[in-house]
């Protein structure tokens, strides 16, 4: 049995992508670079942010910074409750624990902003440990984010029976680079290929999937 999930953040736990774009939307006509398609900028959502800025607009590390501070001028006082969970995810997330799970959110966002979310939905009580990168966004690739909520639970060297959810193809990376298996789940922002080309152990279409999928992994 998996007695313990890790869980990405957006697009596995919340569908926060509203308050993401709309904030990179934000960032990006500060910097001179207006973009109207917030579909279009849901790349950002999941990986560092100064590096995807990086990649998205060309900008070297500087000018990208720069552009997360805008980001991050919206996001931090509007863009956080631009958010809702998925529906069913606290009855997922119960009947996980009540099967004696232990549940770990490892997420590439702030984790000042992890705890924040978490809290503001009321689903902080679910979760053993909460982790982010640091806001200024070191410790922020997933193989490191999850390197730390191993180190936290006390599993860097007991990693079997540990598993990572999550919805973009670097949640499944990151996982396997730590030495874990991982879900992929459609329903979030990241699309099937992508996560296929991950080659996770699995993908999901929805939460009860992913609910039927930890139902029949039994001891």
């Amino acid at each position: 049995m998996y007695h313990t999930i890790l869980f990405d953040l957006d697009g596995t736990l919340t569908a926060s992508g509203e308050g993401i774009t709309k904030s990179v939307q934000y960032a990006l006509a500060r910097m001179g670079r207006p973009e109207p398609d917030l579909k279009k900028l849901e790349l950002f959502i999941g990986p560092p942010l100064t590096e995807q800025f990086m990649q998205y607009a060309g900008y070297d590390y500087a000018t990208a910074k720069r552009a997360t501070g805008y980001f991050r001028e919206r996001y931090e006082t509007v863009g956080l409750f631009e958010n809702k969970p998925f529906p069913g995810v606290d009855r997922l997330l119960q009947g996980l624990r009540d099967s004696g799970r232990t549940l770990c959110v490892a997420s590439s966002k702030p984790e000042k902003f992890v705890r924040i979310i978490l809290q503001h939905f009321g689903l902080d009580g679910y979760f053993a440990e909460m982790v982010g990168a640091h806001m200024d966004e070191t410790g922020s690739h997933k193989d490191e984010i999850i390197g730390e909520a191993l180190r936290r639970l006390g599993l860097t060297d007991h990693r079997a029976g540990t598993i990572m959810v999550g919805d973009k193809s670097h949640d499944i990376v990151g996982a396997r680079q730590q030495g874990l298996p991982a879900i992929g789940v459609t329903y979030g922002y990241g699309t099937p290929a992508e996560l296929e080309a991950a080659h996770p152990l699995q993908i999901v279409g929805s939460l009860t999937e992913l609910r039927d999928f930890f139902a029949a992994d039994k001891a």
